[in-house]
This record gives structure tokens, sequence and C-alpha cells, in this order.
């Protein structure tokens, strides 16, 4: 019988109160039912919507001012749960609350590492994030590609739609170091792929939030595929 890989990633995992690790809830619901699941979670450094009134905060969330809730991040089990790297605001602040990565030179690239690998370890979370990234809104400069392999960064989670390829320039095929997203609920329905990378959202304004309904619909693809599956993170979706 043939086997297929699955990684579920969830984006945007944060301190704001409607982009949260509420999101958990439904993981856990999941880990329940399937004690072998993989989830890999991307969390911006200091996330921070400033262009949507009704969902932007007044300062960034940067996380090692809530304690809370790095203390929730770092007690996760490690056989379900890793860390990625999700850019530091995740936006431009004042101009866009995506593309935080989508026109930065190679110098900038590397100020923005060093200000999130100083805030992760302030935040007393430097074992737990693995050396992944994922762009916010998927897209990504060139220059900012090579600056984070540089910077010894082993996984890229990319998207292979053309909005987003258009940014990489051909950067991204130069290494076998890419892990290309297939499933995105429900715009694009679960269906099983060699490597199925599976992506929610933690934002509840997102139709690709992992709510009740979403994960309800996962854990039946799950369970009708049980036979089929290998949970993996992401290293083995390379």
């Amino acid at each position: 019988m043939e086997n297929f890989l699955v990684n579920i990633s969830i984006d945007d995992v944060t301190p704001h109160p409607f982009s949260s690790t509420k999101v958990l809830d439904q993981c856990f619901s999941l880990v329940d039912k399937f004690p072998n699941i993989k989830f890999t979670l991307f969390i911006p450094t200091s996330y921070w919507r400033t262009v949507k009134p009704s969902i932007a905060t007044n300062r960034p969330l940067q996380l090692d001012l809530f304690p809370e809730f790095c203390k929730e991040i770092r007690d996760l089990p490690a056989e379900n749960f890793e860390v990625g790297f999700h850019g530091h605001h995740h936006g431009i602040p004042g101009k866009s609350d995506n593309d935080e990565l989508r026109d930065l030179s190679y110098a900038q690239s590397k100020e923005i590492i060093a200000v999130m690998r100083k805030i992760v370890k302030d935040a007393g979370l430097k074992d737990v994030y693995k050396p992944i990234i994922r762009p916010p809104a998927w897209r990504m400069s060139p220059e900012a590609i090579r600056a984070f392999r540089d910077e010894n960064f082993q996984i890229f989670a990319l998207s292979p739609d053309d909005y987003a390829v258009s940014t990489y320039q051909k950067e991204h095929l130069k290494r076998n170091d890419i892990v290309m997203y297939n499933v995105c609920p429900p715009q694009k329905p679960l269906k099983l792929f060699d490597k199925t990378e599976i992506v929610y959202h933690a934002c509840e304004w997102d139709k690709n939030y992992l709510s009740p309904t979403l994960k309800e619909d996962l854990s039946h693809f799950l369970e009708y595929n049980s036979g089929k599956i290998n949970f993996a993170f992401m290293q083995d979706m390379v």
C-alpha cells in the first residue's frame, strides 16, 4: 500500500486576541484522535497588524513581552509540535499587513534575522524554534532567500502559486531545501500527495482558520486515509 507523508502547518500563531493559541484547542483534539500527528506552527516574533482597523494593535506583539504565551509554546509536546519562523512584524507597519520579506535587500534581511533571533532568545524560545522560514503571505525576495540560507536556515516553506513564485525569481531552485504547500482548505481542498503539506491559519478572520468545522473535515479525511498516512515534521518533507 502506498504511504503518503502528511504535515499540518498553522500560520500566525501569536499573542493577538484573534490570532492566538486558541487554535491549539483544535490541534489537541486531533492529537487525542491521532497520537502521531505532526504540526508545524509558524510564529512571527513581533506580530503587528496596522492596516485594517478591526484587527490592528497599537503596538507590536513582541514575544518576550508575553511570558504566558511563550510558556504555552514551550510546553507543547515535542512529538507533536515544532515551531518555525514567520517573519518579524509579518507586515510593513503603516503600509501592509503582509509582505515583510517581499522586497528586502540582502542587508535588510540579515538585520531582520538578527532581530528575530534576539527576540526568540529573550523569550526563552531559542531551543524551540527550528531553522525553518515561511515568508508572510508566501512572498520573499531572492536576496532574502540568499540571506536566510547564509544564516543557516535549513528549510523554506513556500508556495507554488505564481504570485508567490514570481517573487523568488528562481532563487529557491538553487538548493534542495524547499517544502511547497499543496493543500489549503477550503481554497485548496483536502487531498493526498506523496508529500502532503496542509496549511491552516490561527487568525479567526481568515477563511483558512482552523475552526471546529475545518478541524472536523480534517479529522474525517485523516481517519478515512489512516492506513495510507505517515505524519511528518518539515525535515522529512524536503
